[in-house]
Order: C-alpha cells, then sequence, then structure tokens
C-alpha cells in the first residue's frame, strides 16, 4: 500500500542561530537531519503512515546545531528523536516502533506471527549489517560487504507475496533502505561495485521502494551522501 501522493516542501534546517519552536505546546515534532540515514528511517514510519498533519517535521543542521536542541529537547543531542506528549524519544529502530504503534494508519507489521518473527530478526541483524559495510570500506568491498547484500538477497527470498522483507513493506524495509540507498550510490561512484549485480531480488525491492511517495519524498541529495562519506569514511 502506498502513501497518497503528496508533495512535500521540505523545511529549511535549523541551526545554531535559530529560535527554537514552542516546545512541549502538545505538537508532537519528529527531529530529524535530511542527511541522517538514522533519522530518515522515523521520516519514512511517519510519511507511510500518512501522520505529515500529526507530527510536525523539525529539520536539525547537525554541523551547526541550536544549543537548546541538547539543552531543552533531546540531552544525547543527536536525531532522530520525537517530541510527543510532553516527553522526548529517540533511537530510530525504537522510534519506528513507537510511531507505528502508538498513531493512525497502516500498520508496519502484519499479523502473521512468522512473519513478525522474521521481521524481529532482521531488524536486531540490523546493527551487523551497518558495522560490516561501514568498518569496511577502505577494505575489500566484495569480500566485506558482498555478503552482506547476500544476506538481504536470501532475506528477500523468504515470502513470495510480495517485493519486500515480509511481502507487504514493513518495518523491516524501512530499517534497511536508508543504508542501502547510502551504500548502492556510494559503492558505484567510489569503487564502481553494483550492490545490485547477481542479486535480482535486491534490484527488484530498490525498484519497488522507488516507487513508494512516501520514501521518495525522503531520499537524501546523491552528491553530498557521497561527499560526506568520502571524507567521513576514506580521508
Amino acid at each position: 500500500m502506498a502513501t497518497p501522493s503528496v508533495q512535500q516542501i521540505r523545511p529549511a534546517s535549523l541551526d545554531s542561530t535559530s529560535e527554537p519552536p514552542a516546545l512541549f505546546d502538545g505538537t508532537t515534532r519528529l527531529y530529524i537531519s535530511y542527511i541522517c540515514p538514522f533519522a530518515q528511517r522515523a521520516w519514512i514510519t511517519r510519511n507511510f503512515k500518512g501522520l505529515q498533519d500529526k507530527i510536525e517535521l523539525v529539520p536539525i543542521d547537525l554541523q551547526n546545531r541550536p544549543v537548546w536542541y541538547k539543552e531543552k529537547v533531546y540531552p544525547q543531542n543527536k536525531v532522530p528523536s520525537l517530541e510527543h506528549k510532553n516527553k522526548v524519544i529517540g533511537e530510530s529502530l525504537d522510534l519506528v516502533k513507537y510511531i507505528d504503534s502508538n498513531f493512525e494508519g497502516p500498520s508496519l507489521l502484519p499479523d502473521d506471527p512468522e512473519k513478525q518473527k522474521f521481521a524481529e530478526e532482521l531488524i536486531a541483524y540490523s546493527d551487523t549489517f551497518l558495522k560490516e559495510i561501514y568498518g569496511n570500506f577502505k577494505g575489500d568491498i566484495e569480500k566485506h560487504a558482498g555478503p552482506q547484500f547476500d544476506y538481504l538477497e536470501k532475506a528477500l527470498d523468504k515470502f513470495d507475496d510480495g517485493p519486500f522483507f515480509l511481502g507487504q513493506f514493513s518495518q523491516a524495509d524501512i530499517v534497511y533502505a536508508p543504508f542501502v540507498e547510502r551504500y548502492q550510490i556510494f559503492l558505484k561512484e567510489v569503487f564502481n561495485y553494483d550492490i545490485t549485480s547477481g542479486r535480482p531480488k535486491l534490484a527488484k525491492w530498490i525498484e519497488e521502494l522507488n516507487k513508494l511517495d512516501s520514501y521518495i519524498q525522503t531520499k537524501a541529495d546523491p552528491k553530498e551522501v557521497v561527499d560526506l562519506y568520502k571524507k567521513k569514511y576514506l580521508a
């Protein structure tokens, strides 16, 4: 199920010169950064559930953060965080589940217990997936990153009632999508490594993701991704 096509105008990022919003006034706010894949997880969840009018998007400039964000909103000074019912919740995996469970809109977990169990396995593995790839950008890409993309290819073969991990779009897809998006761009640009080569299900999964407005509206600027990753991982 795709959300209705709603063209989203991205609000400007708030920086050290910006005044805070009217904090804890009853408005639900999702604090993100446009370049952050962890924040993108929560952003996709909000969009897919059709909560654009219920959860206000507040982008933060991570290179020039407002002091009030750490002091008054989220002491960890990271994104994403969600201001809801006079409290602030963080951590992207927790937020995907929290937004899915505590707000209206289509559920991002099926009723099938087998699929729920597999979703938990995939989500639990995501940290390993990230560490194995991020930690080996300077090494042998095929040797270290290849098995991780093979893991996704195999996972996409488990259920045949749709192109996503559980057949239909779910929390599991949201957890991996922002990172696969960035890896595909960066590895192709810098190492000429095509993550979909020999992985038809992964290629199809990416193709289907790019038909979802709720995901498309959150995608990062490819040039910004390449520049950031070069600076962060190859310098």
